[in-house]
């Protein structure tokens, strides 16, 4: 199982100091905050997650920066990251996040939309289609938390069956990890857990 620290609104030198310690994979959410972390930072041993949702004008400098987006819900956005990759580096590896509890408020794709999005995705170049994502609403226990990332691995398990070649569930993150583990997650998206709570004033 990955950990993906998400250093959105910590400094760079926060980075630096979790990448002298062993990490390697970092989170942001923030599309300008990311871009100009990546370059300050300017370590190629690292690798920087898109996790934050993504906006049609936005896509080019995400294409152009990170290895990897999460947060993917529409073919157009797919269309864009394939076109705007450049050549000289690897695919841009993609998850597709599924809106698992139906919030309005929530980003993501329904869950019975998410098999054709996929395929659709998953044929395009310069990409390459990993997984799902989900940030469930939250719950009061144990229980509560598991059960909408259970659904989130029925979909995946179902989407495999469908012959989808993918290998990443991207769920949990510091106040639900427990129930994601436990859910089969791979990759754990973890803040607070990793650089304290966040000043949000």
């Amino acid at each position: 199982m990955g950990l993906l620290a998400v250093s959105k609104t910590w400094p760079a030198a926060f980075v630096r100091e979790a990448a002298a310690a062993g990490q390697k994979a970092f989170g942001e959410n923030y599309v300008q905050e990311g871009v100009d972390k990546i370059r300050e930072v300017a370590r190629p041993d690292l690798e920087w997650h898109f996790i934050g949702p993504l906006q049609g004008n936005k896509t080019r400098p995400v294409a152009e920066s990170f290895a990897w987006v999460h947060s993917l819900d529409r073919f157009r956005i797919a269309e864009r990251l394939s076109q705007q990759r450049p050549a000289a580096l690897p695919p841009l590896q993609v998850c597709l996040q599924v809106n698992i509890s139906g919030e309005d408020s929530k980003s993501g794709v329904a869950p019975r939309d998410a098999p054709a999005l996929a395929r659709r995705i998953a044929g395009l170049p310069r990409i390459a289609l990993r997984g799902l994502m989900a940030i469930p609403a939250p719950a009061a226990d144990l229980a509560g938390q598991r059960a909408p990332f259970c659904r989130l691995r029925l979909l995946f398990e179902e989407m495999l069956r469908e012959g989808l070649t993918l290998d990443t569930l991207s769920m949990g993150m510091s106040n639900d990890i427990e129930a994601a583990v436990a859910e089969g997650a791979t990759l754990v998206r973890v803040g607070t857990a990793i650089f304290g709570e966040r000043n949000r004033s």
